[in-house]
């Protein structure tokens, strides 16, 4: 793996005119601060121009020299600690833009200080001073980038001050800031801060604590809500966890001797650095309450470094860096924080951390030599050692692109690693580097040569970066000092570096296989990056980027499709990125005329998992026979399945059999066979056809449908089109077209759903239509399935179809595969019919003959146990009323609901011949006192009625009724359900073979 790649990230350089000697700087939205050493206590101020000119906007004057300063875009402030007579202040410099208009007023105010509305109207033209008084004296500042609040390191604590916003009248906001909370931190003297949406990073010489401050419900108590204390938890006890045990004992022993160590996420509450919280703030319904989260405690050994001395050994230029979601036009104005990344270094080793989602190291970085400083950027990590500015590699938008999108590592979408190793882009000689910080795409840097360098920094040959002649002229200025320059270094625009990244990795090509491949990845990355930055959207660059964006996934679809490597999979998800074709695919990897004979495995998983796709891309006769050779030579198995993607229309189907000749002599399967059948038929061979066909079992064919379902059915713009095999056995193999989708559906090939739609379009039914092969496949599915989901589904739809047939008096269009013999002999969800039902239907209109079929294969549906009748009753509703039909209907469903005795009524109203025949079927158990509290009085009842003239029902009573009551009841119970008028040569009998039967029991 190359280490350093001499790329050009940096442009030209610029001398800021600076009229005295810098000692400490910071850069806004377009500006830059240089404040002076202390022998003048002044401010400069620079507007940044294009390619990094600088035009000075004038400069104010200080308390006294300044310490630290930093500023925020949130609010457009600079704050400052300043120095004078041996006391440190905290100032905040506020509308000092105005200088540039020429005005030199100043207005110095205290935090919070009421204006009067008088005083408050020459702010508006004016710069003000606002003082922000502390107990202690700070030592170290931080605003937030995302809502501009101050953060100001003391000893023993941390105070923050949130940004606030007066408006004074509807032509005037004021800034103001008010001190909100206070962490009390014992024992820590904070050397760096860092501050970014409520996450707070502090380093002290050798240790590195990250916070996160988390909004809790406001508590009743306002004792406890003006302080709160977060202290580490009590050492383990007895019985408590073993590895939190260990874990305390070695913080014991660290404590003593300063051990190096890490603890992340939930561990880092073990680092025993107790926090104390207080706020600050006016109790007002407002209120906000707070919690402290640790998220990452890293201490480290003083002689740690390999380098240097053990004193030298100390961290330096800690930064929060946070990183946005990708902006679209909805969101234009709503940017979201996305993840937040960590940065400190000491100084030959810089650690990147992720605090987002997870908290996690992901990055080191060692240094050729001690570094001075560092600044991280989305893109970029800048280090300045004693001799060089130097640029690495970061993983800032790799992570991002996880957090944003967790399954971005699929098939469709892909991202380099963020453990892909770090390397250096450049290291550029400078003479004696001392400070840098960044902006945009400028570079600020300071350096100071010792006295004896000056001569050599003057030599041409010295000047590693050009100067413009206006720079030149500015650095001959008499009160310029000769030891020292400001620069503003212009880096490349993204295009220009990633087109210089794209070349240079060609020189690996053929020697380097992980180099190239890790640069393109660079070159990707560092795109993405800018497609995640805020303004990208405002971008001059917007659609070069997209564009380069798309360019850079090719490059690397086309490496792991032509390189040997382990994740050759992720050519897929690269060429898909990319918007490429596949047809532009074949012609970047297979030129024309190319007689390569060997393949990569990065390009056949491309190759398969497009064209076994649904996709509405269609090859031309020549790609397509070229994707024929490539298989056979490559992966022979799957030509087969090839030859069946929808993309493969277009290909001659006599090249198609002789190589499924060819395979077929080496490995002969099922799909191949059925495979050759249709494009036998394609080419219009019956005989062939027939030969393939007849060469395995109905069975067996119908199972190799499973191995490629697009033999039969194939997608067009998301809708089931039938192929033309479907249509040929719609015709002649009807039973194997149905058990070869049955097979399917259940080998999850194929939804419900589906199937209706290709069985529509098969037989060209419309929308409402149901054609007869659909109710076969339902028929045939009901026999094998076993979801209890579907089965109730499949029970529906046969039901209403039968009782739509039934109704309308409509025949099926084809004739049906099976009979309901069929049925009832092979699906238990069809039962055989009751005898009361045929007694019911022997009495029948001619009329319903010509659909006895669907009437009972309806019976025998409902004759079964399966049908959720609770279900079916508004399907069943169009039959109810009908003749014999209807009744068999109502009864039947009465039954399954339990309603006996309406059962009974009906039969006896409707057709009385059936009634005994569906007592001696029904009235059991339980139901059987229905023959003499239901059955018995109502034949008595209708034959009294009736007299002679209706011997039916006589012959039931007699034969039937009264002998099973006299076999159930007890004489005197018989007695009592007799009429009174009834004759007693008819009842004696029953009467005495009830007797008889006491007596014998």
């Amino acid at each position: 793996m190359v280490q350093l790649y001499n790329l050009h990230p940096f442009g030209s350089q610029r001398v800021v005119p600076c009229k005295q000697e810098p000692a400490h700087f910071c850069c806004g939205q377009d500006v830059l601060f240089v404040a002076s050493t202390a022998a003048s206590c002044r401010v400069e101020v620079f507007a940044v121009r294009e390619q990094g000119r600088c035009e000075a906007l004038g400069s104010f004057a200080t308390l006294g020299p300044v310490l630290r300063m930093a500023y925020s875009s949130a609010g457009d402030y600079l704050v400052t600690i300043e120095e004078k007579s041996k006391a440190t202040f905290l100032r905040a410099y506020v509308n000092w833009r105005c200088m540039s208009a020429g005005s030199s007023r100043v207005c110095v105010r205290m935090v919070g200080h009421k204006m009067e509305e008088s005083y408050s109207e020459t702010l508006k033209e004016q710069m003000s001073v606002v003082e922000m008084p502390l107990s202690d004296p700070p030592l170290c500042i931080s605003c937030c980038p995302v809502n501009g609040d101050l953060l100001v390191g003391c000893k023993n604590k941390l105070v923050m001050f949130c940004l606030k916003y007066l408006v004074i009248n509807q032509n005037l906001t004021v800034l103001d800031f008010e001190r909100s909370l206070i962490l009390h931190i014992d024992n820590l003297i904070p050397a760096e801060v860092a501050f970014c949406a409520r996450h707070i990073a502090v380093t002290t010489e050798l240790d590195v604590l990250i916070l996160k401050l988390e909004l809790v419900q406001r508590s009743a108590d306002r004792t406890e809500q003006r302080a709160q204390r977060v202290s580490a938890p009590e050492k383990a006890v007895d019985g408590g966890s073993p590895s939190t045990h260990t874990l305390q004992l070695e913080l014991d022993e660290f404590i003593i001797c300063q051990k190096p160590v890490e603890l992340l996420g939930e561990e880092s509450k073990l680092c025993e650095i107790p926090i104390t919280l207080e706020s600050t703030e006016l109790p007002t319904e407002d209120t906000k309450r707070f919690q402290v989260q640790y998220l990452l405690f890293r201490r480290f050994a003083p002689d740690q470094s390999p380098f240097g001395f053990c004193e030298e050994t100390k961290l330096h230029s800690l930064q929060l860096l946070p990183v946005y979601q990708t902006a679209s036009e909805e969101t234009e104005n709503k940017r979201k924080l996305l993840s937040l990344f960590c940065f400190f270094s000491l100084p030959h080793v810089g650690y990147l951390y992720s605090v987002g989602k997870l908290v996690e190291l992901i990055s080191t970085y060692q240094y050729s030599e001690k570094s001075e400083q560092a600044v991280l950027t989305p893109q970029f990590l800048h280090v300045i050692t004693s001799q060089n500015l130097q640029c690495f590699t970061v993983r800032c938008s790799a992570a991002a692109a996880r957090d944003e999108d967790p399954y971005i590592d699929t098939t469709v979408k892909a991202c380099p690693p963020v453990t892909l190793d770090v390397c250096t882009l450049r290291m550029q000689l400078f003479i004696g580097p001392r400070a840098i910080c960044h902006f945009k795409n400028h570079i600020i840097l300071l350096t100071k040569a010792d006295t004896e360098d000056v001569t050599e920094r003057r030599k041409p040959t010295r000047r590693m970066l050009s100067r413009k002649a206006d720079s030149i002229k500015s650095r001959t200025n008499s009160e310029s000092e000769p030891g020292w320059n400001l620069y503003i270094i212009n880096t490349v625009s993204t295009i220009q570096l990633y087109r210089e990244m794209v070349d240079y990795s060609r020189t690996y090509e053929n020697v380097k296989t992980e180099s190239c491949i890790h640069l393109l990845s660079e070159a990707h990355l560092l795109v993405r990056a800018a497609i995640m930055d805020p303004h990208f959207l405002k971008s001059d660059e917007k659609e070069d980027l997209l564009r380069a964006f798309r360019e850079s996934c090719a490059f690397l679809g086309n490496c792991y499709s032509r390189f040997d490597t382990k994740d050759y999979h992720l050519a897929l998800p690269y060429y898909r990125m990319s918007g490429l074709s596949m047809t532009e695919v074949l012609k970047r990897l297979v030129p024309e005329g190319d007689e390569v004979q060997t393949y990569e495995r990065g390009f056949i998983f491309y190759l398969t998992h497009s064209l076994n796709e649904d996709s509405n891309e269609e090859l031309s006769k020549e790609s397509g026979n070229k994707v024929l050779q490539i298989f056979y030579l490559a992966d022979p198995v799957q030509l087969p399945h090839i030859l069946c993607s929808p993309c493969m229309r277009n290909v001659c189907p006599l090249t198609a059999v002789k190589y499924l000749q060819k395979v077929e002599k080496m490995m002969p399967s099922v799909v191949l066979t059925l495979t050759k059948a249709f494009f036998a038929l394609k080419m219009g061979d019956l005989t062939m056809y027939e030969h393939e066909m007849d060469s395995c079992k109905e069975t067996t064919l119908a199972c190799g449908f499973i191995g490629q379902p697009r033999l039969l059915q194939q997608r067009k713009e998301g809708i089931v089109v039938p192929t033309e095999f479907a249509v040929h056995l719609k015709e002649m193999q009807p039973g194997l077209l149905v058990a070869a989708t049955v097979a399917l559906h259940e080998n999850s090939k194929i939804e419900l759903e589906e199937a209706d739609t290709f069985f529509k379009v098969l037989c060209s039914s419309s929308e409402n239509t149901i054609p007869q092969l659909l109710v076969d496949f339902w028929e045939a599915l009901l026999v094998v399935s076993s979801q209890e989901e579907i089965l109730q589904e499949l029970l529906l739809r046969v039901a209403s179809q039968y009782v739509w047939r039934i109704s309308k008096k409509q025949l099926p269009e084809t004739k049906p595969l099976k009979t309901t013999e069929d049925l009832i002999n092979s699906c238990s969800h069809f039962g055989l019919i009751f005898p009361w039902v045929t007694s019911i239907m022997s009495v029948g209109c001619s009329s319903d003959k010509d659909y006895r079929e669907d009437i009972s294969r309806l019976q025998s549906l409902l004759c079964s146990q399966s049908i959720n009748i609770a279900s079916a009753l508004p399907v069943l509703e169009p039959l109810t009323e009908a003749d014999n039909v209807g009744l068999t209907i109502r009864v039947l469903c009465n039954t399954h609901l339990g309603k006996y005795e309406e059962a009974i009524d009906q039969l006896l109203k409707r057709c009385p011949d059936a009634a005994v025949f569906y007592a001696q079927h029904e009235l059991k158990g339980d139901n059987q006192a229905l023959w003499w509290n239901k059955l018995l009085p109502e034949l008595c009842k209708k034959t009294r009625l009736t007299g002679n003239d209706c011997p039916v029902l006589i012959s039931s009573l007699k034969a039937e009724t009264l002998s099973v009551v006299a076999m159930e009841l007890e004489l005197r119970d018989f007695l009592s359900l007799l009429p009174e008028d009834g004759t007693a040569a008819f009842f004696l009998p029953h009467l005495l073979h009830c007797s008889q039967r006491k007596l014998l029991t």
